[in-house]
């Protein structure tokens, strides 16, 4: 906590403003439209949420195919199985870990000229259908460092596909002076209990046409219409924030620069003492790019360190009371999304996935922790 979360908390509570809706709300949206280009903001209660709802604004229906990274978090994927929508995952590249153009387009025409169906496995053909172009496109910021939107943006843009910013590891991550999460026609945060600020639990969904974030916010609260009585002409959710919750991001957001200043921080040490040794690297912000190092991230190639792994430096971590974790397994890789489409022949994400480790990361971590996580990796590669 920054410290002023508390006072704004109080000042809910003594205005009795514990509903979903109120005045913390309104300032909290306001704040974070001021630092996402002015684009227009409705904050929910979570980042899945406003994903969902962005789908939701572009009309995805069951059959309907949507572009999305394969080496994320499932939250990115699975609200286009709410939406009975088939999910088409794509590679990354090594530069970002992101959302790989080549691939991207790849799996564009695949879908435009019916050869995709060959991509899906007899488990699920029955949902694959030809000659349909997606309805949209899910790229991730991932571990916040920012997908080549340059590129990602002029595939979209030519083929005419709207484009969902998955920012929601990307708060106060740029490219070249654009904020993650105004690149497309919209955006994902999160501010989950681990994420750069916290609400707690908490996501908000940003876009450049107002008339989406008024549509997303009536939906979000269950699409009540303005009558005396209780009225519903939609299908609506509960998927508003609380203006308690909406309270503490005001405070979270006063110290966003501080707190990515902080993980930027505790990348420049892992890199400064672990960067040189052979076998062990870490992803360079390419220029323009600035991300929030909302995760610090190494890969190992055991080739290289006499056979240590990525497991054996995570367990030796662990012996000492110290959490790391494996990175992200790529979606097409999971259980739940088995016999969907994949597009990728260089498969990096899974490359990825074998060799890529995240450290502790948190902004509150004290100096004398990051010396000892440093100590043991540095021991077993000795």
């Amino acid at each position: 906590m920054g410290g002023k979360e508390s006072v704004y908390v109080q000042e809910a509570f003594d205005a009795n403003w514990i509903a979903p809706i109120g005045p913390h709300l309104t300032k909290f949206e306001n704040s974070l439209s001021e630092i996402s280009n002015g684009f227009s903001v409705a904050a929910l209660s979570s980042g899945t949420a406003a994903l969902h709802l962005a789908l939701v604004m572009l009309d995805l229906q069951p059959g309907d195919y949507v572009i999305c990274q394969s080496l994320t978090f499932a939250a990115s994927a699975n609200p286009i199985r709410y939406q009975g929508a088939i999910p088409v995952f794509v590679d990354s590249e090594a530069d970002t870990w992101n959302m790989c153009p080549d691939a991207l387009e790849e799996a564009i025409k695949a879908c435009l000229d019916g050869s995709i169906v060959e991509s899906f496995s007899s488990k699920v053909k029955s949902d694959a259908k030809r000659g349909m172009k997606p309805k949209a496109i899910i790229p991730v910021h991932l571990y916040g460092m920012p997908a080549q939107m340059d590129r990602i943006m002029e595939i979209a843009d030519r083929f005419d596909i709207p484009v969902v910013e998955d920012a929601a590891e990307a708060l106060g991550s740029n490219l070249d002076g654009q904020p993650c999460g105004t690149f497309g026609k919209l955006g994902v945060y999160s501010f989950n209990g681990n994420k750069i600020i916290t609400t707690s639990g908490g996501g908000a969904l940003v876009a450049s046409d107002n008339e989406w974030v008024e549509k997303a916010r009536y939906l979000a609260t269950q699409a009540r219409t303005p009558a005396a009585h209780y009225q519903h002409v939609d299908i609506g959710y509960n998927y508003r924030l609380s203006n308690v919750s909406a309270a503490i991001g005001m405070g979270q957001l006063e110290v966003l620069r501080e707190r990515v200043s902080q993980r930027r921080a505790n990348y420049s040490f892992y890199f400064k003492a672990l960067g040189e040794i052979s076998g062990i690297s870490m992803l360079h912000e390419p220029k323009g790019y600035y991300a929030n190092r909302w995760l610090s991230t190494i890969s190992v190639d055991p080739s290289r360190t006499n056979g240590i792994t990525r497991e054996i430096i995570r367990l030796a971590l662990e012996e000492e009371n110290i959490e790391s974790r494996p990175i992200w397994k790529p979606m097409h890789l999971q259980p739940v999304f088995e016999g969907y489409p994949y597009f990728g022949s260089s498969r990096i994400s899974e490359k990825i996935f074998d060799n890529g480790l995240c450290l502790p990361s948190g902004s509150n971590l004290p100096e004398s922790d990051l010396v000892r996580t440093v100590e043991i990796i540095k021991h077993l590669l000795d």
